[in-house]
């Protein structure tokens, strides 16, 4: 049995991120709450079409991320949780945010509720990509320009150049 000293060390509470498993951030969230810790899932709104109706969702904004307010004592009660894989690390420790960095994502997603995080660390100028979905589905292209959220492609392929603006999520590396 481990004897564990109670400090204030201990009995201060962090923010931490942890990883989930694939399309389990909701329920991790969930599963936290009835435990008592303080967890936050952020959820973006999204309207989904079906065939015969049309309904907003929430999704997870981080996909695979949930964050949890714990303390020390806390955190093996955490990895213990269903869903959990664990703590995302850095530098050897549970990687930690500031409570003023929870605030502003709170605060956005007030603001626009269908914000959503696109990566664009894989993208570059002169990838070749190719258009998921849309009047260029399928189309392949080279990135001329990264503009924010969406990139500068041109298209070869139509037997003249033509150049678009496409959003990065709806592109895929070729």
């Amino acid at each position: 049995m481990e004897l564990v000293y109670i400090t204030k060390k201990n009995l201060s509470r962090r923010w931490l991120v942890i990883y989930t498993r694939p399309r389990w951030e909701k329920k991790v969230s969930q599963l936290l709450e009835t435990q008592g810790i303080i967890s936050y899932c952020p959820v973006r709104k999204i309207e989904n079409q079906w065939a015969d109706r049309k309904k907003i969702v929430e999704i997870p904004l981080f996909a695979s991320y949930v964050f949890t307010k714990v303390n020390a004592l806390e955190e093996s009660k955490v990895r213990q949780t269903l869903g959990v894989i664990n703590f995302i690390y850095y530098q050897g420790k549970p990687a930690e945010v500031q409570d003023k960095v929870i605030e502003d994502i709170r605060h956005f997603l007030s603001i626009c509720p269908d914000m959503e995080v696109v990566s664009l660390n894989n993208l570059s100028v002169g990838d070749k990509v190719r258009i998921k979905n849309g009047a260029f589905n399928n189309h392949e292209g080279e990135i001329i320009q990264i503009q924010g959220k969406h990139v500068l492609m041109m298209l070869d392929n139509l037997g003249c150049y033509l150049v678009a603006r496409v959003p990065v999520n709806n592109i895929i590396i070729a």
